[in-house]
């Protein structure tokens, strides 16, 4: 039996019990009983905002790209299947896609099947739909890579997506050498 007691400054406290049975060697029980108590504490104040400085402004949102990941394949209505997304400009589309638990190597997302980021392998292409503005010039290591493909196709762990400041939306194909369907791009995304 236990006991743990947790005070914020006074204000509050908190105590808990717990009796750890053991009756059979398979079973664990636990019985659990929690108390809690206020205090009245002090409260005093440092300082008063006037009222025509009160009123709750409008803040303006940071900087922030917007992201539709479409992928390469349907689902069972025929229509893509769409992930949305937000990130900070000035990212590698990689890591962006990567953090957000985007699908960026399909069939070669294995450790041993990709080279980790370093331009060497192409499996990490995608296709640029809408947003080519926003993204870094093709570096040498796509030029090699991608001469036989569109222009539009890139490596997602060479492309840099705009700045910190930037704003905007970027349309990105998921695994474009295995799309199996053709789909139109409508400027407006669902809010």
């Amino acid at each position: 039996m236990g006991t743990l007691q947790l005070n914020s400054y006074g204000l509050a406290s908190l105590t808990s019990s717990y009796n750890f049975n053991t009756n059979t060697p398979k079973l664990l029980k636990a019985a659990s009983k929690a108390t809690f108590s206020f205090s009245r504490g002090k409260i005093r104040a440092v300082g008063t905002i006037p009222e025509s400085e009160s009123e709750p402004s409008v803040s303006e949102e940071p900087p922030s790209l917007k992201f539709a990941f479409v992928s390469s394949v349907l689902l069972p209505d025929g229509t893509p299947d769409v992930h949305f997304r937000i990130a900070c400009g000035g990212q590698k589309l990689r890591d962006i896609m990567l953090d957000s638990n985007v699908e960026l190597y399909g069939p070669y997302g294995r450790p041993l099947l990709n080279c980790a980021g370093g331009g060497t392998c192409g499996t990490c292409m995608v296709e640029v739909i809408a947003g080519n503005e926003l993204l870094s010039p093709r570096t040498n290591k796509e030029k090699e890579k991608l001469k036989k493909n569109p222009k539009n196709w890139r490596l997602a762990c060479q492309t840099t997506v705009g700045k910190q400041d930037s704003r905007g939306l970027v349309v990105i194909q998921q695994l474009p050498e295995w799309k199996g369907h053709e789909w139109n791009y409508e400027k407006e995304p669902p809010s």
